[in-house]
């Protein structure tokens, strides 16, 4: 939450912070306290789990006990169902921080009339309410009390009332009800009297399913109107606010190196910047990989953690890859300095990768973050949605002052690699370009940067040696016919000593035949002594 709508907060609406990660900051601030709110959605989008959760970190967070009304799953049932997220149910009834009351109700026993009455539930909520002074409730679900009604002005009485009820007993209250088909519920009742609004919603799209949420209205406060993905894992949920980013973050004029001396002295001669976001692109076998695994091994040797998201290479194969240029990264993981996240960009749909990785970073911490490569995202969405959700992350880490460096795949055409196949070279701080040179019927590496903001930068081209030393450049050699890279030039620099040696052997020789002629030569006489021996 920004300070100018905790300020706005503060004012207003009074809110119940629920504890989970990411809906606070959208809700700015939790759900309206002393009020309803409504989530909905289809079956199995997360709408138990949520109202769960919420009791569960009132209890543990907030010191505000709990009480879930559950009409489809017995105690024992959610306690078993919930113990995936770590919450443990029983130790919260025992300490009196939950009541978990399960109440069967058989549709044949209810009946339409106009005196229908919730008095009963009434007794019974009451009753668990005030046994440990509760602050919030959950009820799950709403048609299972009126499933049998179809008298619309029943329906919005009842309904009007049991929120009136909760009101009056000053609880938060969270009730859970099904998507219906042309409205947010089964009736299309409940959403006009809640306080608060929020849906659900699981999609299935090109065989990738994605969990979203929406605030759809927010009486008497302002919130986050898009939808956002939310994760359910073993944490519990967490959704992640990705539009609240922006271009207000810090920036930094401390320099890290890149892992190869002679590319830190190209980027005048210190290095990348701290929190910069760096583009490394080319065609494949290049080097990319081999350039990433030198940063990520120059900030373990810093001593600083790093994450390496890759989706085309395990981390065992990568290591292994890496060791035959005598990087060994596997030091670093055992030490808990390196991290890597391997998975195939088809396991997520393009928002849960973004908000697997932004769990990953604030449990983790870093301080260099690599994407190894981001042009594997294509398959996920056309190019425009994988910029969209690179420029979140890239806004993530400038935020957190990390740095970050994104590998890419370019096309073998010339006129294309000066472009990135995702589209995000323009946001990017620096930009590596690694190429191929043929030349000679060989094929040789060469690495130029074609932009480092804020700093001096060479614009010349390096010839790229993968070796077993590491990553060398070396200069590429201009000759009378133009660049020469691999043999030619080593032939070329070859013929080059040759001629060097051959120039200096004859300085040598000339050097000894002067010596030599010095020893023999004996200097003439002055002429007037010759003249005086000629006398005598």
């Amino acid at each position: 939450m920004n300070r100018s709508n905790y300020r706005n907060h503060r004012r207003g609406l009074s809110k119940a912070p629920t504890g989970i990660h990411g809906l606070d900051e959208i809700t700015f601030g939790g759900l309206p306290k002393g009020r309803t709110t409504l989530i909905c959605g289809s079956a199995g989008c997360g709408k138990t789990m949520l109202s769960m959760e919420f009791l569960v970190r009132g209890a543990l967070q907030y010191n505000e006990p709990g009480v879930f009304i559950a009409f489809e799953e017995t105690a024992e049932e959610l306690n078993k169902n919930v113990a995936s997220l770590g919450f443990d149910l029983d130790d919260l009834v025992k300490r009196n921080k939950l009541i978990v009351d399960y109440i069967h109700l058989d549709r044949s026993e209810i009946e339409e009339t106009g005196d229908y009455d919730l008095e009963g539930l009434f007794l019974r909520l009451g009753h668990a309410i005030d046994s440990i002074g509760a602050k919030r409730v959950a009820i799950d679900t709403i048609e299972a009390i009126f499933a049998a009604f179809t008298n619309t002005f029943i329906l919005r009485n009842e309904l009007r009332r049991l929120f009136r009820w909760l009101k009056e007993k000053g609880v938060t209250a969270i009730i859970t009800g099904e998507r219906g088909t042309g409205a947010l519920t089964r009736h299309g009742l409940e959403e006009y009297v809640s306080d608060c609004v929020i849906l659900l919603d699981h999609r299935v799209i090109n065989q990738i399913s994605t969990r979203r949420l929406r605030i759809i209205k927010y009486r008497g406060s302002s919130h986050g109107a898009n939808e956002y993905p939310f994760l359910i894992d073993a944490e519990g949920l967490s959704v992640l606010p990705i539009t609240s980013l922006g271009l207000n973050h810090e920036v930094s004029n401390e320099r890290i190196s890149s892992g190869i001396p002679r590319l830190d002295a190209m980027l005048g001669g210190k290095g990348y910047y701290r929190g910069s976001s760096v583009l490394v692109s080319g065609t494949a076998g290049t080097g990319k990989s081999s350039v990433c695994a030198h940063f990520v091994d120059a900030a373990c040797r810093r001593r600083e953690r790093s994450l390496y998201i890759a989706s085309e290479e395990s981390p065992k194969q990568f290591m292994r890859n890496m060791r035959s240029i005598r990087i060994n990264l596997n030091p670093w993981v055992e030490k808990g300095l390196l991290r890597f996240h391997a998975l195939r960009s088809t396991f997520y749909s393009l928002e849960m990768h973004l908000v697997v990785w932004h769990k990953i970073i604030n449990e983790f911490k870093p301080r260099v973050v690599v994407v190894d490569p981001i042009s594997t995202f294509i398959s996920e969405g056309d190019p425009n949605e994988v910029k969209t959700m690179l420029t979140r992350l890239i806004d993530l880490l400038k935020m957190r002052q990390i740095t970050g460096m994104f590998t890419s795949l370019t096309s073998g055409a010339h006129h294309n690699l000066e472009q990135s196949e995702v589209g995000i070279s323009s946001i990017m701080d620096t930009w590596l370009l690694l190429r191929d040179i043929e030349t000679n019927s060989e094929r040789n590496r060469g690495l130029y940067v074609l932009k480092s903001r804020g700093m001096a930068h060479s614009n010349q081209i390096r010839e790229f040696l993968l070796t077993d030393e590491g990553i060398e450049l070396v200069d590429v050699y201009v000759g009378p016919g133009g660049v020469l890279t691999g043999t030619a030039r080593q032939a070329m620099e070859t013929q080059e000593r040759a001629t060097a040696a051959k120039c200096q052997q004859e300085r040598e020789r000339m050097r000894s035949t002067l010596a030599t002629k010095q020893k023999t030569w004996k200097p003439k006489l002055p002429l007037s002594e010759r003249n005086l021996k000629m006398k005598k």
